[in-house]
């Protein structure tokens, strides 16, 4: 029998994270979000396959603007990704989005997470705070060196460095994913990180590769944790 590890519960959309919820299949576009009608076909397959949630790419304004007319069609929540401009974060929650994924140490600043954080208290969204292995603060990669299976401290102080610059603003509905593309990293990353938060945790292998390779990596990753009861919500990233 696998005992889950305990974590809070969040919300992202009308879908429970965490605590005693199914852990959720998430997938991502890769259509361009700009263009509302082949995402929501795309969405719509992933619906029909079994997808709990589903993530796109919010380069720009007009993608920002495009999550309303997404939003009208679908019926799984929907989670825009930001990267670097906390201006895309603000629009996509003014356009209905159910979630963003950040990285709080991109966003530019204070003010900035401060922004991001209030329009998410005031819009009712939950926050997924993700780091990888290529976004580690020099300062943290000069203390520990480069994560590996060995010795992950630096991914895993990355993750709650920016979850404490979310926190000190008063929000907790978070999830948090610190992946790496090396298999063992990743699995040694959730271990540890899992026996000192409480936050649920969205697994993944970031990069996986290519259709074959990254569902072997994948499977092999997200597998070993779900069977050790660790993880609440899972995403496979193939480049392919």
């Amino acid at each position: 029998m696998i005992l889950r590890r305990k974590t809070r519960t969040i919300r992202v959309g009308n879908v429970e994270v965490g605590g005693d919820s199914p852990v959720s299949v998430q997938s991502m576009t890769n259509t361009d979000t700009r263009d509302v009608v082949k995402t929501v076909a795309q969405i719509h397959r992933l619906e029909a396959a079994g997808c709990d949630i589903v993530r796109v790419a919010v380069l720009d304004i007009e993608a920002a603007q495009a999550i309303r007319a997404i939003k009208e069609q679908i019926t799984i929540p929907l989670i825009a990704d930001i990267h670097f401009d906390h201006r895309l974060a603000i629009a996509s929650m003014e356009n209905g989005v159910d979630g963003v994924r950040i990285n709080p140490g991109n966003l530019g600043g204070e003010d900035k997470i401060s922004s991001v954080v209030a329009a998410a208290k005031s819009h009712k969204i939950s926050i997924r705070v993700g780091v990888n292995s290529g976004s580690i603060e020099k300062d943290l990669l000069k203390k520990y060196g480069y994560p590996t299976p060995e010795n992950s401290d630096a991914l895993i102080e990355s993750g709650l460095r920016n979850v404490a610059l979310i926190e000190k603003h008063g929000f907790y509905e978070m999830k948090i994913s610190i992946k790496s593309a090396d298999v063992l990293t990743t699995v040694s990353s959730y271990q540890k990180l899992s026996k000192i938060t409480d936050y649920p945790l969205h697994l993944g292998i970031t990069e996986a590769g290519s259709f074959i390779s990254g569902r072997i990596k994948s499977s092999i990753g997200l597998g070993s944790l779900l069977m050790n009861g660790i993880g609440d919500t899972i995403r496979v990233s193939l480049s392919d």
